[in-house]
């Protein structure tokens, strides 16, 4: 079936791109390391590229290729490459994009690990990088240098819900030569859809919305054009960080009802943040959903919708932050998101630890900041946790 001009949801339930000699309804889960070759030149043939069969899991599998194409198919691109995690997904990218004297911008708000790695370890072999507030062009403008390669933005930010504009940025990106790269997890495709802004490779940590029940590890690259997923895939084959058979068959399974997921959360995360912004112990609240967020109409202009994630200061900072996770029941104090269940955290002593004091407060990542990850309960409970929690401080 051809679902090119398929409705998304038809799309989720559909676009698996698979068929075997008995007809699965469902993808089934090719759990082998190894594939058989008919004869020595089929092998040959499928080492030297002139024939795309099955070799090594490590390299390609039937249950994951199915996933990669779905959500390729979702993203309106060219292909996808899935990994065993969202960093894999990250690393693999850098991996792939940079090299010895090369120049990274990205988004100071971004997931800490995938600012970490940078910091850390791909500085040890001269790979250069700057982190700006990316909301504002004239910043991604400025640090632009001869040897800048890539642009690299997370929208919304993790944890700030900064929002930037894709469109804007693609546009830099081709004055000066840059690859763009658009880490997407916050949305999902079901709300936003990079490559169509003009994204070269759009990635996900699908442990979180494209999965969305909290039970695997997982990541995925899809690019716009052929060569770009040449490359990467080779940096992902090389570093054996592929996805296995079994993840590729949950996500397949979790991705179905990611539109109905996401409407639901959405519409809770909606009534949450019109509670918070009205609670007086609340100091500020981030929901791309409300007037309030700094980039409401952006929001509107390039998301279907404003997703389910949001953050918000406590009055009384973190301590008082530390007694309300404390005492809610309902919300799991837990890092990720995008999961059926709502989950709360402190991202400066929990997801950005590793990022130092002044870069976290220069990216707006402030102590008294908390993050809440809306989940498809009844809203009415939601909020009455919330409530009884906010009574303790």
């Amino acid at each position: 079936m051809d679902n090119k001009n398929s409705g998304f949801d038809t799309k989720l339930i559909h676009s698996d791109y698979f068929e075997d000699q008995f007809g699965s309804a469902t993808v089934p889960i090719y759990q082998t390391s190894t594939f058989k070759f008919k004869n020595a030149q089929e092998g040959a043939d499928c080492f030297s590229g002139k024939s795309d069969g099955y070799i090594y899991t490590r390299i390609a599998n039937p249950t994951i290729r199915s996933f990669e194409k779905c959500i390729a198919g979702l993203e309106n691109g060219f292909d996808g490459i899935a990994t065993s995690s969202g960093m894999g997904a990250v690393t693999s990218v850098y991996m792939s994009l940079l090299a010895a004297g090369s120049h990274i911008i990205s988004s100071d708000a971004v997931y800490g690990p995938a600012r970490g790695v940078l910091e850390q370890d791909f500085s040890r072999f001269g790979v250069e990088a700057t982190f700006v507030n990316t909301t504002n062009v004239e910043n991604i403008m400025a640090a632009i240098r001869p040897n800048t390669k890539v642009l690299y933005i997370e929208t919304p930010a993790n944890p700030t819900m900064d929002i930037t504009d894709i469109s804007d940025c693609s546009r830099i990106a081709r004055e000066h030569g840059l690859i763009l790269v658009v880490d997407n997890t916050f949305s999902s495709p079901y709300i936003q859809r990079p490559l169509d802004l003009g994204a070269d490779v759009v990635l996900h940590s699908i442990t979180k919305f494209i999965n969305g029940h909290a039970d695997i590890v997982g990541g995925v690259i899809v690019t716009k054009e052929k060569d770009l997923y040449k490359k990467i895939r080779h940096s992902m084959v090389y570093m054996g960080c592929n996805m296995d058979p079994t993840q590729a068959y949950m996500v397949l399974r979790g991705v179905k009802t990611l539109g109905i997921r996401v409407d639901r959360a959405q519409e809770n995360a909606m009534k949450v943040a019109e509670f918070l912004e009205k609670h007086p112990k609340i100091s500020w609240i981030k929901y791309p959903g409300l007037p309030s967020h700094p980039q409401y109409e952006l929001a509107k202009k390039q998301m279907s919708g404003p997703g389910s994630m949001m953050s918000f200061g406590i009055k009384g900072g973190v301590e008082a932050g530390r007694r309300l996770m404390d005492n809610v029941h309902l919300a799991l104090l837990a890092v990720s998101l995008g999961g059926v269940e709502t989950l709360i955290q402190h991202p400066a002593s929990m997801t950005h630890a590793a990022v130092s004091s002044a870069d976290k407060l220069a990216a707006g990542i402030t102590d008294d900041l908390v993050r809440f990850s809306v989940g498809i309960e009844n809203v009415e409970d939601i909020i009455a946790d919330l409530s009884q929690a906010l009574e303790k401080i």
